[in-house]
């Protein structure tokens, strides 16, 4: 099963809406296990990890044992059922790590196994499948996607001097480490101060061939990203959401369709931004289920004083800027230690002269 979410893992950022799975074929003829076929979710969903495993597997399948990161699809979509693909096989054995909680499976894929006199285990690195699946786990029980804030900072929270300037806190390898992680998300987002100042790109731009890029989202209620940006120039050929409010100026939104980006547009809350409950759930419906924030500061505060922070990746450079520095997060309205987001740091990394600190919300 280590395998198999290992497999796993190679789909993040490159399947959504689809969970990402990795699926073993194992067989013993007396002389030892023989892994005999792998698989992994393909980029766009498909082919399923079990079809891809089958298929290198061949006639060895027959007999043998599929370990697979999650419960095998059991209903007709755009590919055939993963459960009648292991019947076929003449698998003998199935073990999934976990069910899927898509109403459409939900229980009914193991059930059309055993059904079909296939052993069936169920439950094997469960809390290591569901922790590699949170987007989609998280997408399919709430509507939004997993939400992780990455931000580079000075030891004292400094994302920029007073003047603006930022380029670099940190080294180069917290920077590859940055676009690494845009490859495993399905979309990156930064509000409109940060696409302005920056005018950046939101690509991973590692060397080697990326299967598909994250879709990039400015937050711009008012539609003031200049025509000119990276983000709108390149929109044709890396998709480009802008979430803005529904009476936006309807010329200024006509000229950014024109040039490719797509428009989010949300009634305004009573602040005069979208409310990023249902900016979320509108990237929910839109399928996206791994969301990175990359900035800035008023982002950042809006989803932390929302609750809808779910990990941070922090980026501590060793440099010390004061007071007159901008935060890495604006003032959201904590007036006591006890409504503060409260988060359990899960390790800690060292890059270059830089730290990278994991952390996970506490519910």
């Amino acid at each position: 099963m280590p395998v198999a979410l290992a497999l796993a893992r190679r789909g993040l950022g490159n399947v959504w809406p689809n969970p990402s799975v990795g699926c073993v074929i194992v067989r013993d003829d007396g002389g030892g296990p023989a892994v005999v076929g792998r698989g992994w979710t393909q980029p766009g969903g498909r082919p399923h990890a079990e079809t891809e495993a089958l298929a290198r597997a061949g006639a060895a399948a027959r007999g043998a044992t599929a370990f697979v990161s999650l419960e095998p699809c059991s209903h007709h979509g755009k590919t055939p059922p993963c459960t009648e693909a292991l019947i076929a096989a003449g698998v003998a054995r199935v073990v999934a790590a976990t069910e899927d909680p898509d109403p459409r499976v939900s229980g009914s894929g193991l059930k059309r196994l055993a059904d079909a006199g296939i052993a069936v285990e169920c439950g094997v690195f469960r809390r290591e499948a569901e922790e590699l699946n949170a987007g989609y786990l998280m997408r399919l029980r709430t509507g939004r996607p997993l939400v992780c804030l990455k931000t580079a900072t000075t030891l004292d929270g400094r994302i920029a001097a007073h003047t603006g300037e930022s380029r670099w806190i940190t080294g180069p390898e917290a920077r590859d480490r940055v676009h690494l992680m845009r490859a495993r998300y399905d979309a990156v987002m930064v509000g409109v101060g940060t696409a302005t100042a920056d005018d950046p790109e939101l690509t991973c731009r590692l060397p080697g061939p990326w299967p598909r890029q994250p879709v990039r989202i400015v937050v711009d209620a008012r539609l003031r990203l200049p025509l000119t940006a990276k983000l709108v120039r390149s929109a044709r050929e890396t998709p480009t959401w802008i979430v803005t409010r529904d009476d936006a100026d309807s010329r200024r939104a006509e000229a950014l369709r024109n040039l490719g980006v797509a428009l989010v547009e949300l009634p305004a809350a009573a602040n005069g931004y979208p409310d990023p409950k249902e900016m979320l759930r509108a990237f929910g419906k839109r399928g996206v289920t791994r969301l990175l924030v990359e900035g800035g500061a008023t982002l950042g505060a809006a989803l932390l004083r929302a609750g809808l922070i779910d990990r941070i990746a922090w980026f501590r450079s060793a440099g010390i800027m004061g007071g007159d520095g901008i935060p890495a997060v604006e003032g959201y309205g904590v007036d006591r230690l006890a409504v503060m987001a409260q988060f359990e740091r899960r390790g800690v990394t060292r890059l270059g002269g830089d730290l990278l600190e994991t952390l996970w919300r506490r519910h």
